[in-house]
């Protein structure tokens, strides 16, 4: 007992899942207070469980959500379609989509002919890829508008990069590459209106309770100037700082004509490629979930006619664990709604936050504080749905406009402090072998240099633009 004891103290991560699982569990002993909804303890014990195990990642990522699931039906927290609802979701099938989709970008040597062409213009030194990369990340975001599409479309290409440029899995390069991807496709997208689910999330609140309507340019206007181009360059900035090159010899660029002509296979997967990303760009016109096409796009690769890939690919080279991963992130905000957990939590906090119409400032950090919070309680997707409804009383005790209070969201749910908050960054990590360590790292280190300097960027901005009076 002892050793063990003195393990802990040498490992924060284990002291850490132990502490949130022993309070997880006295959660789920004790009676529940009147007034509270029936599983609202259990359904945050539950919660709070898994965030523990995913932060830490004392335990495999896929079996943390496995026991999620199997404690939640255990414990009739929640009926089975909300419980395994991570499942169900558009989001969770895109990531199926996508997987498939990346096993023929790799088998066909496509990631390999796309890699070679964007090392023969842009990967002269390290510093140069991750700036190409990241940039690459927002663009698409104007005209791709699902995260997690960006996410899989983008992570077997960068591999294929990093295999091209010499940089082995484990190195610094390789994962300042991989997360210079995913935190350019998310934090900085949160600027573009249709770029990702929270905004959809938030706009939907908006205009269902409060007849709050925002259009594409006044968002652009509002959130890119701080919380895109700003961010986009810290994001640069802290990559180059926390995952500096070792210095080691990078692998020259292969030259295109060191590589074989792309295959009949990789010819077909480009047209099928190029299909998906058309239907992926015009989906305002045809109105189909980019899940649903990705997934068609999967059926297409796996189609016997075509055999681009067969089952031996798919045992070998598919991450199925990745996606029960996914499905155990998904669900987790859909338990907090659905067990009221999320909302007591946003009570709570609204009771314990300071609003004076008297310090706009102070206000304006009180709220992006408690969206923070909320986002660490609830992960990024949840946020609107448990923050938005309070944006009412929360607008009267600041004296803040109400569209103002209703857009500080967006830089709470911005603010990643640690991976499992949002899902998108967790499948870019699962898929590039990134570990859960050199995530938290980038994470916290962006979440505390926005906090500082961006948030009061951020007010000075919107205060120009009249948005705090």
């Amino acid at each position: 007992m002892m050793s063990f004891l003195l393990s802990l103290t040498r490992s924060p991560s284990r002291l850490i899942a132990c502490l949130t699982t022993a309070t997880a569990l006295l959660l789920i002993a004790m009676p529940t207070p009147e007034g509270i909804p029936p599983n609202a303890l259990t359904g945050a014990a539950l919660c709070l469980l898994a965030i523990g195990l995913y932060a830490t990642a004392v335990i495999p990522e896929y079996l943390t959500a496995l026991v999620f699931f199997t404690l939640a039906m255990i414990l009739g927290t929640a009926d089975a379609n909300v419980v395994f609802s991570g499942f169900h979701s558009a989001a969770y099938w895109l990531v199926f989509g996508g997987l498939v989709v990346g096993v023929a970008v790799q088998k066909t040597g496509l990631g390999l002919r796309i890699a070679t062409s964007i090392t023969s213009r842009l990967a002269q030194s390290y510093t140069q890829t991750v700036i190409g990369i990241a940039l690459v990340g927002i663009a698409l975001a104007f005209v791709m508008p699902s995260t997690m599409g960006r996410v899989v479309l983008l992570v077997p290409i960068v591999l294929a990069l990093c295999e091209s440029l010499g940089y082995e899995k484990g190195t610094p390069e390789r994962s300042g590459l991989i997360l210079a991807m995913a935190c350019g496709t998310w934090m900085p997208a949160n600027s573009v209106l249709p770029a990702n689910v929270p905004n959809m999330v938030l706009v939907g609140v908006s205009e269902n309770l409060f007849g709050v309507t925002f259009n594409y340019g006044e968002y652009l206007l509002m959130h890119m100037p701080v919380n895109g181009i700003l961010k986009l360059a810290l994001i640069i900035g802290l990559i180059l700082v926390i995952f500096r090159s070792t210095g080691r010899t990078q692998a020259a660029p292969t030259s295109e004509e060191d590589v074989k002509p792309l295959s009949r296979d990789g010819r077909r997967l480009v047209i099928i490629l190029g299909i998906t990303f058309a239907f992926w760009t015009t989906d305002f016109i045809h109105h189909i979930s980019p899940a649903w096409i990705a997934m068609a796009a999967a059926m297409v690769c796996l189609w016997s006619g075509i055999g681009l890939i067969d089952g031996d690919d798919i045992k070998a080279r598919f991450n199925f664990p990745s996606t029960i991963y996914v499905a155990g992130i998904l669900s987790l905000g859909a338990l907090l709604v659905e067990t009221g957990a999320g909302d007591i939590a946003g009570e709570w906090l609204l009771a314990h936050i300071t609003f004076s119409k008297d310090t706009p400032f102070m206000s304006f950090v009180s709220m992006v504080g408690l969206g923070t919070a909320a986002n660490i309680a609830t992960t990024a997707p949840s946020v609107p749905a448990v923050i938005a409804p309070l944006a009412a009383d929360i607008a009267a005790s600041s004296g803040l406009p109400l569209k103002t209070v209703l857009m500080s969201q967006v830089i709470a749910y911005s603010t990643v402090i640690l991976p499992y908050q949002v899902p998108p960054l967790i499948v870019a990590m699962q898929l590039g072998g990134i570990p859960i360590k050199d995530g938290a790292k980038m994470t916290v280190a962006l979440a505390a240099v926005s906090l500082l300097i961006l948030v009061p960027l951020n007010y000075l901005w919107w205060s120009w633009l009249g948005l705090m009076q």
